[in-house]
């Protein structure tokens, strides 16, 4: 049995804080959170000094077949081509499984 995966994905935006922009961007991803396979999706705001990125994606997946599905599905793909790589200037992605 392959172990569940914790996605997130933590990013800075090109636009200013609080915009109209960062605020459409945050609406549209949250299309993400109905592809199928996707648990507990969740976008949070980095409160914290020491990084540079100002908001997270988190979500889990139940094993390794349910995230590639994700990475794979249409709505997944047009969301990174159409507004991922235009509006998002610095990310680092972490995915995890637990140690037990």
């Amino acid at each position: 049995m392959t172990s569940a995966i914790q996605h997130t994905v933590a990013f800075r935006l090109q636009h200013p804080a609080g915009s109209d922009a960062e605020r459409d961007f945050l609406t549209a991803a949250l299309v993400l959170a109905d592809i199928p396979g996707v648990q507990e999706f969740r976008q949070l705001r980095q409160v914290s000094p020491k990084s540079d990125f100002t908001f997270s994606f988190s979500m889990r997946f139940v094993d390794g077949a349910a995230y590639q599905a994700y990475n794979d599905h249409p709505t997944h793909v047009a969301f990174v081509r159409d507004r991922w790589q235009a509006e998002v200037a610095d990310f680092a992605e972490l995915d995890f499984v637990a140690l037990d």
